[in-house]
């Protein structure tokens, strides 16, 4: 799955343009190197998430390509 998509899926992000932008922007890292919004996710990556307001560093556990609101959770663990 497009890391775009898995921002936008597991709603870190609320729209998938807001994860393009981002990664863009060079504010997505996937284990240590930034991405590009067509990169590639598996389980067990480790996604940070650079904000004004600080970071958000987390562990994929699941890929699903879609996920009702309230597992979204599960589909991560943060690091922080």
């Amino acid at each position: 799955m497009r890391i775009d998509k898995f921002l936008k899926v597991s709603r870190i992000l609320k729209r998938r343009t807001l994860a393009q932008e981002a990664c863009d922007k060079g504010k997505v890292s996937v284990n240590g190197k930034d991405v590009k919004p067509g990169h590639q996710i598996k389980v067990g990556d480790v996604v940070e998430i650079t904000y004004t307001s600080g970071n958000l560093k987390f562990r994929i556990n699941e890929i699903k390509e879609t996920v009702k609101k309230d597992e979204a959770a599960s589909l991560y663990e943060v690091l922080n």
